[in-house]
């Protein structure tokens, strides 16, 4: 199966990782994550998968972070709420990701996308 790569095409790490995967031969399957964000299920099978905190998965450059105050809210948060907060918005969820059947890669860091290979 295809990995399935969610981005966002005005970001510029995104279109980086994306050359990356042209470059290496990499096929996979495109998905916009502002259009189609993930889902709380989608999220509570990726999170284990990237053996990462569910905090990892924040964009926290991002403008709707910021907006919403998230680095002081989120502390006070259960992950239940956190996965919700990120299904309900594409834009604070990290980008780029992979994701494959056994592990899911959150941001672009080449080195950790060898594993892809």
């Amino acid at each position: 199966m295809k990995p399935l790569f969610l981005q966002y095409p005005a970001c510029s790490t995104c279109r980086k990782a994306e050359k990356w995967l042209i470059e290496n031969k990499i096929a996979y399957t495109s998905r916009l994550i502002v259009e189609e964000n993930p889902t709380v299920e989608e999220l509570k099978a990726w999170i284990p998968l990237s053996g990462l905190p569910v905090k990892k998965f924040f964009n926290t450059s991002g403008l709707v972070y910021k907006e919403l105050n998230l680095k002081e809210k989120l502390p006070a948060m259960s992950e239940e709420e956190q996965i919700g907060l990120l299904a309900s918005n594409g834009k604070l969820v990290k980008r780029p990701l992979v994701v494959t059947d056994t592990f899911v890669l959150v941001g672009f860091k080449a080195d950790e996308w060898e594993k892809l290979k």
